[in-house]
C-alpha cells in the first residue's frame, strides 16, 4: 500500500493542505476541533511526517532544489544567478527539470525525497492549494509569481512592466497597441492585467486587444497569424507579448507575411533572455532583473529555513531594455 501524504490526511479530515501543515508542525490557527480531527486522519491512516521538514528538524541539508522547464531560456538565466547568489553561503544547487511526461509535483518529490533543505520552483502555473501542499513538505519560494499561505514568493512587478512597454510605445506615437496572451496560471494574468490597466491610463482601452497565444514560439505564430489576418487599417501597430519566445513567433509570422518588424509592427518580449539579444533578433524586452530576483530568493529561503516568521514576499522593480524591434508607426 502506498504511503499516506498530507493531501491524503487533508481529504479525510475536510480541510486544506496547509491546515494539516499547521497543525502537524502544532503551528498556532487551526482549533482545537481542526486538531483533532486531522490528528484522528492521520492516525487512521498511518501518516509519518518523516520526509525532508523533519529531517531538517535534526539536521540541515546544504542542498536547494530547484525546479525549472528546460525549455525557457529565462529558467536557465535564472539558474546562472541562483548559483552566484548562493556562493559563499555553504548552499549548493541540485537541479529538477519538468518535461511532457514529467510534471511540477513530480520534479518536487524527486528533490524532497533527495533531502533538499529547500525547493525554489521557477516560473510555475500552480494555484495556491497545489503550492501550499508542496510546501508543507518543504520550504518552498516560487519566483516570478505571488506565494501562497505557505510557500514564499519572489517576482518582478509586472504591472510596472507593461507599464514601462505601453508608456514606451505611446511615445513613439502608438495608439493600436495588442497583447499576446501567455494563457493561464498567476503569471500570466499579472501581466495581462498590467496590460489593460496600463492601456486604460494612457486613454487606450477601448483599443485595448488581448489575443490568444502561449508561452512558446508556437503560441506566438498562432497570436502572429491572427494578427496578420486583419486588415491594415486596423491591424495594431505594436504587439506586447507574454514572454521573448512568444514575442519571436509573432515576429516570424509577420516577416512570412511581407510585414517589416518594427515599420509595419514594432513588436515586444518580456524577460529579457539571451534570444531578445541575438544581433539578427535585437528584441526590445522587459529585464526582470534576474540578479536581484536570486538573490532575494536566496534570502527568502534562508529565513524559512533558519525558521524565520513573517517572512515577506518580495517584489523586484523591472527595467525596460529598448532595441530594434520597436520604432515610430509608418506614416
Amino acid at each position: 500500500m502506498p504511503r499516506a501524504r498530507l493531501a491524503d490526511v487533508a481529504r479525510r479530515a475536510g480541510v486544506s493542505t496547509a491546515t494539516v501543515s499547521l497543525v502537524l508542525r502544532d503551528r498556532p490557527g487551526p482549533s482545537q476541533a481542526t486538531r483533532s480531527a486531522v490528528h484522528e486522519a492521520a492516525g487512521a491512516l498511518g501518516y509519518r511526517a518523516d520526509r525532508s521538514a523533519s529531517a531538517l528538524a535534526r539536521k540541515r541539508s546544504h542542498l536547494l532544489g530547484v525546479v525549472l522547464d528546460v525549455s525557457h531560456p529565462f529558467h536557465a538565466t535564472m539558474v546562472d544567478a541562483l548559483d552566484g547568489a548562493v556562493a559563499g553561503t555553504g548552499l549548493d544547487l541540485v537541479l529538477s527539470t519538468t518535461t511532457s511526461r514529467r510534471d511540477e509535483r513530480a520534479a518536487v518529490d524527486t528533490l524532497v525525497d533527495s533531502r533538499c533543505a529547500g525547493v525554489l520552483l521557477l516560473g510555475t502555473t500552480l494555484g495556491d492549494d497545489a503550492l501550499d501542499t508542496l510546501a508543507a513538505d518543504a520550504p518552498l519560494v516560487v519566483v516570478g509569481r505571488p506565494g501562497a499561505r505557505l510557500a514564499r514568493g519572489v517576482r518582478a512587478d509586472d504591472a510596472h512592466g507593461l507599464r514601462l512597454v505601453v508608456d514606451h510605445l505611446t511615445r513613439l506615437g502608438h495608439t493600436r497597441i495588442a497583447y499576446a496572451d501567455g494563457g493561464r496560471g498567476a503569471i500570466s494574468t499579472a501581466r495581462r492585467q498590467g496590460y489593460r490597466a496600463a492601456m486604460r491610463d494612457h486613454g487606450l482601452a477601448p483599443a485595448a486587444a488581448v489575443v490568444r497565444a502561449g508561452d512558446t514560439e508556437a503560441g506566438g505564430l498562432v497570436a502572429g497569424a491572427a494578427l496578420a489576418a486583419e486588415p491594415p487599417g486596423t491591424r495594431p501597430t505594436a504587439v506586447v507579448a507574454f514572454n521573448d519566445r512568444c514575442a519571436l513567433g509573432v515576429r516570424d509570422v509577420m516577416v512570412r507575411a511581407g510585414l517589416a518588424v518594427p515599420t509595419d509592427l514594432s513588436v515586444v518580449g518580456y524577460d529579457d533572455s539571451p534570444l531578445a539579444r541575438l544581433e539578427t533578433v535585437r528584441l526590445t524586452s522587459v529585464s526582470q532583473d534576474p540578479e536581484a530576483l536570486a538573490r532575494a530568493s536566496i534570502a527568502s529561503m534562508t529565513a524559512l529555513l533558519d525558521g524565520t516568521t513573517g517572512v515577506e514576499d518580495v517584489v523586484v522593480e523591472p527595467r525596460l531594455v529598448v532595441r530594434d524591434s520597436t520604432a515610430a508607426p509608418r506614416g
